[in-house]
């Protein structure tokens, strides 16, 4: 999709917009094909940002409904139109018609809109996209100028679009930039979880050891979201010596999530051998929980 070509916001009072929706909504009702030009899909935009929200709503369905056509139009009010309730909207609208020509401009209005809703919705309508979103959100995740909401979202968005795209995920898990494999590896836990994976079981054991410390530390906290201690106490248990204090403390963490009270011993071990004051801690906190838990 070509870029944008800025046009003046057509405005509806709101006889026109309640018009306009009531005969919107007679024809899809009725089944009727909407109006896909030009005029048609801007007066639809425009009723984006009425402030009635079954109108809105109405606006809304009918854009969808258009669909591709109504793509340019929806990109460009979601990244330049003043009304904050339109670029929400649009935002949210584009998510009903999943194009993936909208990604780039949902990844600008993403990092340029202040607005946290409109942040939310781009992230929404990136993840229904799917496969093709995948590096977008990545690196939105690994640039160190992107405020914590934006990669929280992303975080988010990759976890949403993990079991719809996962050869996606498998790719950037095995990444040469650590900074992309810890974001990957921290979304897997769907495929693993609901779809039983194997391929992404095997990069997650293998994170377990990787070379990258952010790696293992994430590899380590995602075992204890796996509801499977049997298969996930064997693999956290060595962490607990790793080098890194951060790999040690999510291990004692994971542990003591995973409720298996056997591992005690293992830990009161560790921890007699541990010299991190930021580690001990989290140590005593594991074995507390854990020792109560057999009692």
């Amino acid at each position: 999709m070509p870029a944008l070509n800025s046009t003046e916001n057509v405005q509806l009072s709101e006889e026109e917009a309640e018009q306009l929706a009531n005969e919107l909504k007679h024809q899809l009702r009725h089944g009727q094909q909407l109006s896909g030009d030009e005029a048609a899909i801007e007066k639809m935009v425009a009723g984006l940002g009425d402030r009635r929200g079954l109108l809105r709503l109405t606006f809304a369905e009918s854009l969808g409904t258009v669909g591709y056509a109504a793509v340019p139009a929806l990109c460009r009010a979601m990244c330049e139109h003043e009304n904050v309730t339109v670029r929400r909207a649009a935002a949210k609208t584009l998510t009903l018609i999943s194009d993936r020509r909208a990604l780039p401009f949902l990844l600008k209005a993403l990092l340029n809109d202040a607005d946290p809703v409109v942040q939310g919705s781009t992230v929404g309508a990136m993840a229904s996209i799917g496969a093709d979103a995948v590096e977008g959100l990545l690196n939105i995740l690994v640039d160190p100028a992107n405020t914590p909401m934006q990669t929280g979202l992303a975080s988010w968005g990759l976890a949403f679009v993990g079991s719809r795209a996962p050869e996606a995920l498998r790719k950037a898990a095995q990444s040469e930039d650590a900074r992309i494999r810890t974001a990957a590896i921290a979304a897997l836990g769907d495929q693993i979880q609901n779809l039983d994976d194997q391929a992404a079981r095997q990069l997650l054991m293998d994170a377990m050891r990787d070379p990258d410390e952010e790696v293992r530390a994430e590899a380590t906290t995602l075992m204890s979201k796996l509801n499977d201690s049997s298969w996930a106490v064997p693999l956290v248990i060595p962490n607990l010596r790793d080098q890194s204090a951060l790999v040690r403390k999510n291990a004692a963490l994971s542990l003591m999530k995973l409720e298996d009270p056997s591992v005690v011993e293992e830990l009161k071990n560790c921890l007699t051998n541990e010299n991190d004051d930021s580690v001990t801690p989290i140590f005593k906190l594991a074995i507390s929980q854990l020792t109560r838990d057999r009692e």
